[in-house]
């Protein structure tokens, strides 16, 4: 019986194939213009894009040349690297062009498709940003993909990792960047802690087409992009509490692995205090004593590192370093350290040196990064599973892209042994078997230790020729991964996520000609060489067909059906037949936490003999229910964390674009004043009451105030005493005071020095004071949950406290700002103690190297005016010299810069 809603679909198609269909028609129109293409020449094609531009800035809209700007890119990519976009092709282009997610099988031209939305943006002259998760590829199709855009007049630039602020800012000018989603984010919180305008190197958010877009907007947004600074080191405390941990037993903690917590019993709890007060490290008598709140937040992490993280499998240790491992995409993480302590704590159970702890001094999330674009758009291979999550976060649909060629890869149904052992054995048979008829098989674990026992295994069984990507070779993966192909070629992968390299059956030609003819310099013989390579690929690429295609062999289910897809669909590109299948075990980590002892039982009492396996459709529907339950898991979890990020992220926004208002102001005269008069009026009624009469003043303390925070020595005790006065005289005669001890102020300095000033003391009161904010929003967070014992709503507990918090912050901004202007002087500083910028560190996201330390200092580099009329000047007399530039040799005659002489202010 057929349902009504079948019916329909029969009937009408799908949403997804009805959207598809309404591309059809721009399909048409884009084939009708290719003969004109094509009968153009190069300069009347490369013409057609400020004719383009012209359209544009004439009142058009990108919608509105799309179909004559997507012909011009398909005849350019034509000449250029000898590809035609499908159809299909065209179709992911209109997709992202609307601002939605292209979902292409592997192996589909993604990187090709991109071109023809980035052309047809870029017009508009505002920036399009191409993101991709790692150098290696941002690298690669800058170089490979620019040609089409430098071919047709546009500019391309690229920002990786250890560029220059010069270099970024050029790469961000260009009308193409290809940039890593982390290189983008540090750019944004870097800028962002600039101390002017000319020194930021971003311009803005215009477009962005995510590459991988589920790997970046989903698995790397679990956790914020931060910039720290060190705080002071407390290692011999790690490595103390580190001892205690292995002096306890299973008993004294209980450990949830499905939620990935672990908390002490009452027992275990004890057991720390006796342990803790023998060091000398327990203040009273209790673990939980208020004194005692850091030294919890240590044993709790140390705990943690040695129950809930596994060497290989969550991190390695290189050398005297604990480098994190990626669990999506198995590779390292170098410089990618844990916070709040957990980091430290690994180092001390690993017994490498531990780092010092850091103070975060900006952070963002990518979800609120990437949404502050304007238009947003992804591909990947894999996202109909977190649909709903893309379209929840970030407004996204995800659009199905049919395939060029039909698929013709067999998927089969999962195989399930009793123990790891009996698995693997099956495994090594299979792998052999596959090898020996020639068929190229592709092998994916879920851990580097996991890679690492299936490697072992093979060589006891005699296998040698094998190749093993993970963490520890990723140096080499784009290369093992084009020629994972080869027929009898076997290579085992810790997760293919994000690999960004198609397995072309036979190998890749061009990869294999690069590497083997590096050193061979153009001519003939190379000519002939090259050739001959092209004919072995074409030769091994009948052998692997012959064989059944690339064989995808996995070794364990994911808790995420994309990750599981994204392995499977390595398999079967472009038409090719393929075949996969899954080996599981009821040991595994998915069939342990969801209940595997009495599937356990059951086999054994139906006489499942060792080396047996169940094969059924029944256990994979069984196993996507339970790999959907985990995804829900998450997702909630990503929300909730992303709920209290929002709040965060409203009052990041705030400070930010306060920071860029005040680098902008060419005179901040009038932003000052306001923040002196609210100020004296924040003093003045802290301590005269209102409609109090004059001797209930607190008008004794509210003279030490003001004395202490204008620098003013003001009779306000008298004032008080006199007949009639009320606040309002009161006020008003600070405020004039404080106006004109200002304006004295500003006229020694002069207008270009007042202004520099103002400026870096209130950025510089701006940036300690939202540093300070953060922490406390972190301690907020880590505690706010307990009011939900309370019957209250966290969130809202939250937001409310964050809101309280942040006007706190701004009142205190005020104060503090107004109190360093009123005090500040020029002067000559002491040859011994020159005013120093405070550093800046960070630990910086490289997606091949990690986190990576930075500096910057908060002097400002720009002149401040036209130097004076030297024939005039008296180095003796300071009066004389006019306008000094900050970076100019001070006419003093000290040798020294301005800016470090008497252009420097304390």
């Amino acid at each position: 019986m057929v349902s009504f809603g079948g019916l329909a679909q029969k009937l009408l198609g799908s949403a997804n194939d009805r959207v598809v269909k309404r591309f059809q028609s721009r399909i048409r129109a884009i084939a009708a213009l290719e003969d004109e293409m094509a009968a153009l020449s190069d300069a009347a094609l490369i013409a057609k894009t400020d004719e383009f531009k012209a359209l544009l800035a004439g009142g058009k809209s990108v919608d509105d040349i799309l179909v004559p700007a997507f012909a011009v890119v398909r005849e350019a990519g034509k000449r250029v690297l000898g590809m035609r976009h499908f159809d299909v092709q065209m179709i992911g282009g209109m997709v992202l062009n609307s601002g939605a997610i292209a979902e292409m099988r592997t192996g589909e031209g993604k990187t090709l498709v991109a071109t023809l939305a980035v052309y047809l943006n870029a017009l508009e002259g505002k920036g399009v940003h191409v993101v991709t998760v790692n150098d290696y590829l941002a690298s690669r199709d800058a170089e490979w993909m620019g040609r089409i855009y430098r071919f047709l007049g546009l500019t391309v630039g690229i920002v990786v990792h250890g560029l220059t602020d010069e270099e970024r800012r050029a790469a961000y000018q260009c009308d193409v960047t290809y940039a890593t989603n982390n290189e983008l984010g540090f750019d944004y919180l870097r800028d962002n802690m600039k101390y002017e305008r000319e020194q930021m190197v971003q311009r803005g958010h215009h477009y962005a087409i995510v590459d991988e877009v589920d790997s970046i907007l989903i698995d790397e947004a679990r956790t914020p992009l931060i910039i720290s600074g060190p705080l002071d080191d407390r290692s011999d405390l790690y490595k103390t509490i580190d001892g205690f941990i292995p002096k306890l037993d299973k008993a004294d903690y209980e450990l949830d692995e499905k939620q990935r917590t672990v908390t002490f019993t009452e027992d275990g709890t004890e057991k720390l205090e006796r342990l803790l007060e023998a060091a000398g490290h327990l203040h009273g008598s209790s673990l939980y004593d208020i004194e005692n709140v850091a030294i919890v937040h240590h044993v709790n992490n140390a705990l943690k590192a040695h129950t809930l993280f596994q060497r290989d499998k969550d991190y390695i240790v290189r050398g005297d370093e604990i480098v994190l491992i990626d669990e999506f995409t198995g590779r390292m993480m170098p410089g990618r350290r844990y916070s709040e302590g957990l980091h430290q704590a690994l180092e001390a159970k690993e017994g490498v040196t531990v780092q010092p702890e850091n103070q975060t001094f900006a952070s963002i999330t990518f979800q609120n990064y990437f949404r502050m674009y304007k238009k947003l758009s992804g591909m990947t291979g894999t996202a109909q599973t977190e649909a709903a999550e893309f379209g929840d976060i970030y407004g996204l649909d995800v659009i199905e892209i049919p395939t060029n060629l039909p698929i013709q890869r067999i998927d089969e149904d999962d195989e399930v042994y009793r123990t790891f052992d009996e698995k693997f054995r099956a495994i090594s048979k299979e792998i052999q078997a596959a090898a020996a008829r020639g068929q190229p098989i592709l092998v994916g674990t879920t851990s580097i230790e996991k890679s690492e026992l299936l490697a072992d295994l093979l060589r006891r069984d005699g296998v040698k020729d094998f190749q093993v990507l993970n963490a520890r070779y990723h140096e080499q993966e784009a290369y093992i991964v084009s020629q994972a192909g080869v027929p009898g070629a076997v290579t085992i992968a810790t997760n293919m996520a994000g690999r960004g390299t198609d397995i072309q059956l036979g190998g890749n030609a061009e990869m294999r000609i690069e590497r083997e003819l590096a050193d061979m310099p153009e001519g003939p013989d190379r000519t002939a060489k090259e050739e001959a390579i092209k004919a072995d690929v074409k030769r091994l690429k009948a052998a692997a067909l012959e064989a059944g295609g690339l064989y995808v062999l996995a070794t364990e289910r994911h808790e995420s059906r994309r990750i599981d897809n994204q392995l499977r669909g390595r398999s079967g590109r472009q038409g090719d037949p393929g075949r996969s299948k899954f080996y599981l075990s009821l040991q595994d980590d998915l069939m342990r936490i969801f209940g595997s002892d009495r599937m356990d039982s059951m086999l054994t009492k139906l006489g499942l003999k060792e080396g047996e396996a169940i094969i059924h459709p029944w256990i994979n529907k069984a196993l996507e229910k339970a790999q959907k339950k985990v995804e829900a898991r998450n997702f909630d979890i990503r929300k909730n964390l992303l709920k209290y990020d929002d709040v965060m992220n409203d009052q990041r926004r705030v400070i930010f674009d306060q920071r860029i208002e005040v680098m902008d102001a060419e005179d901040l005269g009038e932003t000052v004043a306001g923040m002196r008069e609210e100020t004296i009026e924040a003093l003045v009624a802290r301590h005269i009451p209102e409609k109090a009469y004059p001797e209930q003043w607190s008008t004794e303390e509210l003279k030490l105030e003001v004395e202490e925070i204008l620098n003013l020595d003001l009779p306000i005790p008298e004032w008080a005493a006199e007949e009639g006065i009320d606040e309002t005289d009161v006020r008003e005669r600070i405020i004039q005071a404080a106006d004109a001890a200002a304006s004295e102020k500003a006229e020694r300095f002069g207008p270009e020095v007042t202004t520099y000033v103002q400026r870096s003391i209130v950025l510089q009161t701006l940036d300690a004071l939202w540093r300070e904010h953060l922490v406390n929003l972190d301690h907020l967070r880590s505690v706010i949950g307990f009011r939900g014992y309370a019957q209250r709503d966290p969130l809202n507990e939250y937001k409310s406290e964050a809101f309280e918090l942040f006007q706190a912050m701004l009142g205190n901004l005020r104060e503090r700002a107004t109190s360093q202007l009123m005090r500040v002087e020029l002067v000559q500083p002491d040859e011994q103690v020159m005013p120093q910028a405070p550093a800046v560190e960070g630990h910086h996201l490289d997606p091949d190297t990690g986190y990576d330390e930075m500096g910057g200092g908060f002097y400002p580099t720009s002149a401040l005016g036209q130097p004076a009329n030297r024939s005039t000047l008296d180095p003796s007399r300071p009066e004389t010299w006019g306008r000094v530039g900050r970076n100019e040799p001070c006419p003093c005659g000290s040798g020294k810069k301005f800016k470090h002489c008497h252009g420097a202010f304390v």
